[in-house]
């Protein structure tokens, strides 16, 4: 997690903090106005409040959807390489430490499940023990693997199985499907029941989710991308990593714009609901991953500014714990709108939560920059930390991983 302006290099990277951070406080704003998966709509509104939740819900997502979690697959690569990197320094192995590490990652994301099914930690520790074969091989070879994923081979395959077979249906195209009747032991007021409903039907609900649209394979890529950026050092501060993170703002803008509407009017180019399926699935995975780069070009151009660096590293303190904050959000988030807690589904609307989320955003920053000001590392992070190298010598234990 590292990045750097001219007084950081060879140390921490603080745009990929911040950057981090922004992510951070994007998912938090989508939960929020989702009621962390209770689906849940206030009645008795007054139409121009009702209006105004409409524009914030497609406005948010528009943005952020598919893009946050996107952010962080890209910098969980990133951080990978620079890891493995700091231990060959000193010709030490970091795979096999990073294999323990992410077993300590899959326990917090089992532990985040508790409270929010739709939990990423989980699927990420899972897909980074395939990073670890590719650690050694040349940049092409990787570059080669991580574009074969992004293409989504297995959609592919699906499309064309589909135009050669008319009879051909796909099990269950309305992936969204998945999530109904998770409301209701969401809106339950057992604590206990919450929690096993997470971890049972949440949580093989979001697996489900994830397959139909392709997540996994574009998380691998993603990874392979991030470990990228680390080995040609795109993060640091000069003139020619500007010009191509610029190139990277105008060609993903570029991409873009046809994509979106290309992907807007898929229903109305193809007459098949299985085609369009297969279709919509890959073009919109293409869609997010382009405005994506829209975003992060644009972040790391602006944080080299020094007016925009001033705002956006008031982000990086949430960055630097973002394990921490990310598992906190979850369990605030469920304490506020589920039934065991003070159930503000019933009462919330897109604009309502969107403002909690602001509010919380501002409560989580101050406490990450008083935590960071006395500390090393977030509280989760430091049990991570110290869980990584409790089999470690004593020297081992004190070594920093990032």
């Amino acid at each position: 997690m590292v990045i750097s302006t001219s007084k950081d290099i060879g140390g921490r990277m603080h745009v990929v903090d911040a950057l981090r951070g922004f992510a951070i406080v994007s998912i938090m704003l989508l939960h929020n106005i989702q009621h962390f998966s209770v689906e849940f709509s206030p009645e008795n509104l007054p139409n121009w409040l009702e209006k105004l939740d409409e524009i914030i819900l497609k406005g948010s997502f528009f943005v952020f959807g598919g893009k946050s979690y996107a952010i962080f697959a890209l910098l969980f690569g990133l951080t990978f390489f620079i890891q493995l990197n700091n231990k060959e320094k000193k010709d030490e192995d970091f795979r096999f430490i990073f294999a323990w590490r992410l077993v300590l990652l899959f326990v917090f994301g089992i532990i985040n499940s508790v409270f929010y099914s739709g939990d990423i930690l989980i699927i990420y520790a899972v897909i980074g023990f395939l990073l670890i074969p590719v650690a050694r091989l040349s940049d092409n070879v990787v570059l080669c693997i991580a574009l074969f994923l992004f293409i989504q081979p297995i959609e592919m395959i699906s499309l064309v199985q589909v135009s050669q077979n008319s009879n051909k249906v796909l099990v269950n195209s309305d992936s969204w499907s998945h999530f109904k009747g998770m409301g209701e032991y969401l809106k339950d007021e057992s604590f206990i029941n919450t929690v096993k409903g997470n971890l049972t039907n949440g949580k093989v609900n979001l697996l489900k989710w994830s397959n139909e649209n392709a997540r996994f394979l574009h998380v691998l890529s993603l990874f392979m991308f991030g470990m990228l950026t680390g080995r040609k050092h795109l993060f640091k501060k000069s003139l020619e990593n500007n010009r191509f993170w610029l190139n990277g703002l105008i060609i993903s803008s570029i991409v873009f714009v046809p994509l979106y509407i290309f992907q807007k009017n898929i229903d109305f180019i193809f007459a098949r609901e299985s085609m369009r399926h297969s279709i919509s699935t890959i073009i919109r995975s293409w869609t997010n991953i382009s405005f994506m780069i829209i975003l992060v070009s644009g972040f790391v151009l602006l944080f080299q500014k020094k007016k925009w660096n001033k705002i956006l590293s008031i982000l990086s303190p949430m960055g630097k714990m973002s394990l921490s904050n990310y598992i906190f959000q979850s369990i605030i988030g469920a304490t506020l709108y589920y039934g065991f807690g003070l159930g503000l589904y019933k009462y919330t609307g897109a604009t309502y939560s969107a403002l909690i989320s602001i509010l919380l955003s501002i409560i989580m920053g101050y406490f990450s920059f008083w935590w960071m000001k006395n500390n090393k590392r977030g509280p989760l992070e430091n049990i991570w930390h110290k869980a990584t190298w409790m089999f470690s010598s004593a020297k081992k234990a004190k070594e920093d991983i990032v």
